[in-house]
């Protein structure tokens, strides 16, 4: 295989790994917002279904009930979430906030406590983590130029929730497209008291969007210790849950420039893991915290002066006050 080819594959097979729990997390908040509900909880529900993951996966060696546990724990802080803006009309950004203050804190604590081990889960063998899908005819494209590779180190043997991420991108743009639900959605995050006026109700829409957002980030968050990684460790989120809002504005709350923009951070990501220790033309070695930094710095630079106007959904963050 052709040196530049292997570098380009390696590279965007990494931007795939990487950008999958920022597209779950992204479009979690796409349901929410465009339900006109922000989540800034989104890190606090990642780390929380990465914990419960790695911890009932390490415990009973089944990937697929640490995936249960992961989605039930992370819809349960999103019902939290909701009881406290949906229906007593609370601040959701405080609200957000605080699910990511508690969860950073008690994710280790119950870590130490259930496993001694510093705050962290046991490493997870092989058959504890989710399976990557091994797809047919690898060996008979090999020696096709350019596709075998392609097909090779691309498409065979991704991780199952890459293919449940791909399936979702596509079943959401059909959903706020196409589907009654999707168009409620959106309704009701721009004018709730014309759907409430229609007779539909504003609190049950909303809480079916953040119980979507509560599934989506448990995923994400189970993908990042029995997928990507083998165990939870403190804080492994590491600010993927506000990289995703961020991809969501760069995206102007639509799945696919929502999308672009995952992947984009998440190649940035790819491409600073590759550039640490390597000596560049004339600036010679980077330090590792400014390599590091590139993918924050992306994002800044991205949502200050290259996006342009991004408008919210009109009632996003506005509590429903029903009419009298």
């Amino acid at each position: 295989m052709d040196d530049a080819l292997l570098v380009v594959l390696l590279l965007a097979d990494a931007t795939i790994r990487v950008a999958t729990p920022l597209v779950l997390a992204a479009f979690a908040a796409l349901y929410s917002e465009r339900a006109g509900v922000v989540d800034i909880g989104l890190e606090g529900k990642m780390l929380a279904g990465a914990f419960f993951a790695a911890a009932v996966a390490s415990s009973t060696g089944n990937p697929w009930l640490g995936l249960g546990a992961a989605v039930a724990a992370s819809v349960a802080l999103a019902l939290v979430h909701g009881f406290a803006c949906i229906t007593h009309k609370g601040n959701q950004v405080v609200s957000g906030m605080a699910i990511n203050i508690l969860v950073a804190g008690l994710a280790p604590t119950l870590a130490y406590a259930w496993f001694r081990q510093g705050g962290q889960t046991p490493l997870l063998p092989g058959e504890a983590r989710l399976p990557q899908v091994r797809l047919p005819g690898v060996e008979a494209l090999s020696a096709i130029p350019v596709l075998g590779p392609v097909y090779r180190e691309l498409i065979d043997d991704a991780n199952v929730l890459i293919w449940l991420t791909v399936l979702l991108v596509v079943a959401t743009h059909w959903v706020f497209t196409r589907s009654r639900f999707g168009l409620r959605l959106r309704a009701v995050g721009e004018n709730p008291s014309a759907v409430d006026t229609a007779g539909l109700s504003v609190t049950r829409l909303r809480y079916q969007a953040v119980i979507i957002t509560g599934v989506l980030t448990g995923i994400a968050g189970a993908y990042l210790s029995t997928a990507h990684g083998a165990g939870f460790v403190r804080d492994m989120t590491a600010g993927k849950g506000y990289l995703a809002l961020a991809a969501l504005i760069f995206g102007k709350w639509r799945p696919w420039p929502t999308l672009f923009a995952c992947l984009l951070f998440a190649f940035t990501d790819a491409v600073q893991v590759r550039l640490q220790g390597v000596p560049l033309p004339v600036v010679g070695v980077i330090p590792v915290q400014f390599i590091q930094m590139l993918p924050y710095v992306l994002t800044v630079l991205l949502l200050a002066g290259f996006v342009g106007r991004a408008v919210a959904p009109r009632a996003s963050g506005v509590p429903y006050v029903k009419e009298r």
